[in-house]
């Protein structure tokens, strides 16, 4: 009788969850395994599409079962008709961008979402139920979801477009001493108007609409002042900031339509930025706050004057010292991708490791322009992934290298990090390249990276420059 009861209460159960939840919490699961996967080349693909099956399933649905006060959404075919746009115009950018550009297209797409969550809160607003007024005022969670993901959707957005722009070098930093006090202001702003609609005594929303649209513009200008000053070297940690900042006002309207799927992918979303965020963070030794309200990078100088000159090696002579090498170290940079060199870079290591030398990659956290991308970059190209190793976990090493190869990197491996505490990347772990018995620079020229500050190493006794295209094979 018992197994009887069970089954009569687990079918009592399925019957109270509409298909519709069913398909949300697939989609959900579907989430978690796909960012899961998201944590190793070998099977980020897969996850990716993983992912992107549970995002299809759950809109499927909903267009096919949601139902708001008995009635089914209507407007199919223009919902229909902006899917296949938006599919079209997505898919075309993502085939036709370049490695090296990357770190702008995840820009422009995070501000695309952080536009729609702001959209959403602004076309719901107006429909929020009078009833529900009447029986708990302004102050209820469906307004305060709304103002949070307006608020947070439009700062996203704005942030996320001068971000790419930054990235896409025709936007530079505006540093102005006074633009912290600033930035403190209108985020105070900001959140005296959510204080300030939601303590209001009235029947309806709609003597509060202009404020809300007062309010978005308001966030408009705190999005595009609080990246502004940001330089460039914290680009990566910004990227991961507004990242979050996307996902928690989805969140917000998973919320607002007690959708499980929207709810899940917005949470995900978010937590995983803001872990990133503090990785990063960690990775350059410095806090969240220092980011924000810095000077770090796109500007700075060194406080110590260069001593020594650099010292030139041949093609030939690189050559020979790698073939003669034990243990090769490759620390990669934004210069390779660039170049497009991660092939090439790649056949290089393939051909020392025919002649039976050991080749590592050392990838610091915030080489490129964002999270991973020496990674992508490397996995593009082949490389295994067991030969990439992180900065700190091959430092110990590189006392023992034969050779430690630097292809277009150069903050990362500046020992201004370590020795120069006017440096405005003064704490910022580093690859400790000059600790390698012998050193091989390839740039195109003595240009400085993107904090704008000289690199001792390029003056270091064991130090040889090798100037041209990290491309060019001969």
């Amino acid at each position: 009788m018992l197994h009887l009861y069970i089954v009569d209460q687990l079918s009592s159960v399925i019957n109270q969850i509409s298909l519709l939840e069913i398909t949300y919490i697939v989609a959900s699961i579907l989430f978690i395994f796909g960012l899961k996967m998201l944590s190793h080349p070998l099977t980020a693909r897969r996850g990716n599409i993983l992912a992107a099956c549970g995002m299809a399933a759950a809109i499927v649905a909903t267009i096919l079962w949601h139902q708001k006060e008995g009635k089914h959404i209507g407007n199919i075919p223009w919902i229909l008709g902006a899917i296949v746009i938006g599919t079209i115009i997505g898919w075309t950018i993502a085939k036709k961008v370049k490695m090296t550009a990357m770190p702008q297209l995840v820009s422009f797409f995070n501000g695309m979402g952080g536009a729609a969550a702001a959209l959403i809160s602004m076309m719901e607003f107006p429909h929020v139920s009078p009833e529900l007024i009447a029986e708990k005022g302004m102050s209820n969670g469906h307004v305060l979801a709304i103002l949070l993901g307006l608020m947070i959707g439009t700062v996203s957005w704005a942030g996320s477009m001068i971000a790419y722009g930054k990235l896409d070098g025709w936007i530079g930093d505006l540093r102005i001493k006074w633009m912290k006090y600033v930035n403190l202001t209108i985020l105070a702003v900001l959140i005296g108007f959510i204080v300030f609609i939601m303590t209001r005594n009235v029947p309806s929303t709609s003597e509060l609409t202009p404020y809300i649209y007062i309010m978005f513009a308001v966030a408009v200008v705190y999005g595009v002042l609080f990246v502004m000053p940001i330089g460039g070297a914290d680009m990566p940690v910004v990227i991961s900031l507004l990242n979050s900042f996307t996902g928690v006002a989805a969140a917000m309207g998973g919320f607002l339509y007690n959708n499980q799927a929207m709810l899940t992918g917005g949470i995900l979303v978010g937590s995983a930025g803001t872990i990133l965020t503090i990785l990063m963070c960690r990775a350059m030794n410095r806090s969240l706050l220092n980011v924000i309200v810095g000077v770090f990078g796109g500007g700075g100088q060194a406080a110590g004057a260069v001593a020594g000159s650099i010292k030139e090696i041949t093609l030939s002579d690189a050559a020979v010292l790698l073939s003669y090498s034990k243990k090769v170290v490759i620390v990669p940079g934004y210069g390779l991708a660039v170049a497009q060199a991660q092939h090439i870079c790649h056949e290089l290591d393939k051909l020392l490791d025919e002649k039976g030398v050991e080749v590592k990659y050392a990838i610091h956290p915030v080489a490129g322009r964002m999270p991973g991308h020496m990674n992508v970059l490397l996995a593009e190209a082949d490389v295994p992934y067991e030969q990439l190793i992180e900065s700190d976990e091959i430092n110990p090493d590189l006392p023992n290298t034969d050779v430690l190869v630097v292809i277009g990197a150069n903050d990362v491996v500046n020992p201004a990090a370590e020795d120069d505490p006017s440096s405005p990347i003064y704490g910022m772990p580093i690859v400790r390249a000059r600790e390698a018995k012998n050193i091989i620079v390839m740039k195109r020229g003595m240009g400085k990276g993107y904090a704008a500050i000289e690199n001792m190493l390029f003056f270091n006794d064991k130090t040889r420059m090798l100037f041209g295209d990290a491309k060019c094979r001969n």
